[in-house]
């Protein structure tokens, strides 16, 4: 019971406003002679107390004299509870006045929870564009919120990772030891709604889930970058993706060697540029006997 008052007085109802919902709720329509006889309260107190709680919605006043009243359903509260408390929000985050030049912040956000509840009301706030770049374990969890995006004509843009992509082609950077280091620090997940509020973070493995909430003009652009840029090569392997491991080698490690590896040996990587030219210069002696052929023919 004290829990169930403590929750009622933290959504902005008094003390004693928490507790005529819980004793209407309990036994049924009463008028304030009874309520305030149970509680052991002064009867103007819960008249008064009754009153207000009727004008917010929170209890409904029944026909007929004398004056009594019954509680909500308690899916009905909840859902008359939000819906003020949404409204509320939106109205302050839309008029309280923001300071002219200053750049938006940087908020970090700990706990599984806590992370996801942000995420989720945020989705339902969309009204164009969500961008999704997540693994397949996130992309089950918010399912359902994003579908309702769609539903309401927010176009809604996938990139969904699983065990096979995404880290395969992912650089182990220097400080890490290994892909295998990096998948103990969790799936990476990323939102852009609205190319305006941006949430990246890491979910799973050995950390925490944590993340970073902007609405910073530059973080906004480096998403929907590596967005673009992930559908890009998506679309190359796609195509193109024999001929590509022929002359770059498995996950394009070649490419990725003369810009980020550091660690490699210079000997490694001309043995690795080495093969890569004999392997262009058989694909090119093949296609050079198949055009003799053709010419021949």
């Amino acid at each position: 019971m004290e829990q169930l008052l403590h929750h009622l007085r933290n959504l902005g109802f008094t003390e004693i406003e928490s507790k005529i919902m819980v004793d209407l709720a309990e036994h049924g329509p009463a008028g304030g002679y009874e309520v305030a006889k149970r509680l052991g309260a002064s009867r103007s107190n819960v008249y008064a107390a009754m009153q207000r709680l009727e004008r917010q919605g929170a209890l409904e006043r029944m026909e007929g004299e004398p004056v009594r009243y019954r509680s909500l359903k308690p899916e009905e509260l909840t859902r008359m509870i939000s819906g003020r408390v949404e409204a509320s929000l939106a109205f302050v985050e839309k008029s309280l006045p923001r300071g002219s030049g200053t750049a938006a912040p940087f908020l970090s956000m700990e706990g599984d929870q806590a992370v996801l509840d942000v995420l989720v009301r945020e989705l339902k706030r969309a009204q164009q564009e969500i961008v999704v770049d997540v693994w397949r374990e996130e992309a089950a969890l918010l399912r359902e919120p994003l579908a309702e995006a769609e539903a309401r004509g927010v176009k809604v843009l996938w990139a969904c990772d699983g065990p096979d992509q995404g880290l395969s082609r992912t650089l182990a950077w220097s400080g890490w030891k290994g892909l295998a280091e990096r998948r103990g620090g969790g799936r990476k997940f990323s939102f852009v709604v609205d190319r305006e509020w941006c949430i990246l973070g890491m979910r799973g493995g050995e950390y925490d889930t944590g993340a970073v909430i902007t609405e910073h003009p530059v973080l906004a652009e480096l998403l929907l970058h590596h967005f673009t840029q992930e559908m890009v090569l998506f679309q190359l392997e796609q195509d193109m993706g024999e001929q590509l491991e022929e002359r770059y080698g498995e996950h394009f490690g070649l490419i990725q060697s003369q810009y980020f590896n550091a660690e490699m040996d210079t000997e490694d990587l001309d043995e690795l540029r080495a093969e890569a030219d004999s392997l262009q210069r058989n694909a090119d002696n093949v296609e050079a006997e198949g055009e003799d052929d053709r010419d021949t023919a």
